[in-house]
């Protein structure tokens, strides 16, 4: 077995933080049961990139249960907790991923992940299925350069060993449809993001209250009374607006969407443009999964002291470029803080280098919210490997029975039981006859 991370001396650390997750996650550990009997991916290979968090271990714990064999690269330089790769190594899985990891070193771990040969593809963000359609179209690159330097086969072999993949994100989902329209895409793919059981709590309640962990830990503002912009109302961003609202802070949510602008308002939001909210805001977050959504227009107009952060997948959405142009000094004054000092004298601070500040500055969504979302990949890896011969290169969701079922479990787990419906009322439903 081959790996490469910060201090295999980490484990023990690393296995007290699983087995935190694990208690927290009885959804998948009923599911690891079922696959340690069944072992319904007997031989299956799996190249993983995903954030290597504790949750992501118990995960991955999951599939071995099932037979798979797996090779784990990170998906975010910065998200990386090094003593859970150093556990998961000690229990025999080839990890590639450390904190702090340069560009290069990056897309040379994903170049790992596509030289062991997988049978699925797992994603968060779609860096791997991205790589692999660049390399099968001979897109050039850095990072295509990287990974196609390291391969020991052709990408068209590697490729047509490949059952299908999962994708965890609506950043991810968006890529991954766009390979879709364009006729482009090779394999099918689960849109894990589209799952109820996933993007009703893991979007919503676990970046709502995530997020906001990761501000505080790393500036230890107070939110009450601040004026918070989110940039972006989609579930994610109704999660931190939701939250933040009940921190006593003053939301502002902006968005391009009318009806999610619409439906901002309903929820009791302040609506404005960015370029309007810039001169305003105190903290300001991004939410949206596009490029460029803070840019230098809005920058010159923000107050000394704004901070701001992002929630979205890529460090894109705040334009890094724009803050170094118009500043004349930046310095580091708190881990995960940095200042910038523009030429008035006015302070901009940026959180975790604007990438994903729930995963930098904090340990990302609570063990409770990921014991939905990753129970959906599992179940995803399953019917894949089962249905591999009637799926097309399409982006599918994951068949509603197993999302209910999902959610039947974690009720289940809760202790909480519901009605079900009877013989009249499931032929009512079904009859187009009776009325008034």
């Amino acid at each position: 077995m081959e790996y490469r991370i910060r201090n295999i001396g980490l484990a023990d650390k690393g296995r007290n933080r699983i087995y935190w997750a694990e208690r927290s996650m009885p959804v998948l550990m009923k599911i690891r049961e079922k696959f340690s009997k069944s072992r319904p991916l007997e031989g299956v290979r799996i190249g993983a990139s995903l954030h290597v968090t504790k949750e992501t271990a118990v995960l991955m714990r999951t599939l071995v249960a099932g037979g798979a064999e797996i090779t784990l690269v990170p998906c975010n330089p910065l998200s990386t907790q090094d003593d859970v790769a150093a556990a998961l190594v000690e229990e025999g899985i080839s990890v590639y991923a450390w904190r702090g990891m340069k560009e290069e070193e990056y897309y040379w771990a994903i170049g790992k992940a596509l030289d062991s040969n997988p049978n699925i593809t797992m994603d968060d963000g779609a860096d791997i299925v991205s790589t692999v359609h660049k390399l099968y179209y001979n897109e050039t690159g850095k990072d295509v350069e990287v990974v196609r330097s390291i391969l020991k086969k052709p990408i068209e072999e590697i490729l047509s060993g490949i059952i299908g993949g999962t994708e965890e994100t609506t950043t991810g989902v968006l890529r991954l449809r766009a390979l879709e329209k364009a006729g482009l895409l090779k394999y099918p793919i689960i849109a894990v993001n589209e799952a109820f059981t996933k993007y009703l709590f893991d979007n919503r309640y676990g970046t709502g209250q995530s997020t906001l962990d990761g501000i505080i830990r790393a500036t230890n503002m107070l939110l009450a009374g601040k004026r918070v912009v989110i940039a972006g109302y989609g579930w994610c961003g109704r999660g931190i607006a939701m939250r933040a609202k009940g921190m006593g802070a003053h939301v502002i949510i902006t968005e391009v969407n009318p009806i999610r602008a619409l439906e901002a308002v309903y929820d009791g939001f302040e609506v404005m443009p960015m370029d309007r909210a810039a001169e305003i805001g105190d903290v300001f977050i991004t939410a949206t999964g596009d490029i460029n959504v803070i840019r230098k227009e809005h920058m010159l107009k923000m107050k000394s002291g704004a901070v701001l952060a992002n929630a979205g997948h890529f460090n894109v959405e705040i334009n890094l470029r724009d803050l170094e142009e118009i500043a004349e000094k930046k310095r580091q004054v708190r881990e995960n803080v940095t200042e910038y000092i523009l030429a008035d004298g006015r302070r901009i601070y940026l959180l975790a280098e604007g990438r994903l500040v729930n995963l930098v500055a904090a340990e990302g969504h609570p063990s409770e919210v990921m014991d939905m979302s990753f129970s959906n990949q599992a179940m995803a890896v399953k019917f894949l490997v089962e249905h591999r011969s009637e799926l097309k290169p399409k982006v599918y969701k994951l068949p509603q029975e197993m999302d209910e079922n999902i959610a039947r479990m974690k009720l289940e787990a809760l202790g909480i039981s519901i009605d079900e419906l009877t013989e009249e009322q499931q032929r009512y439903l079904s009859e187009w006859k009776l009325g008034t």
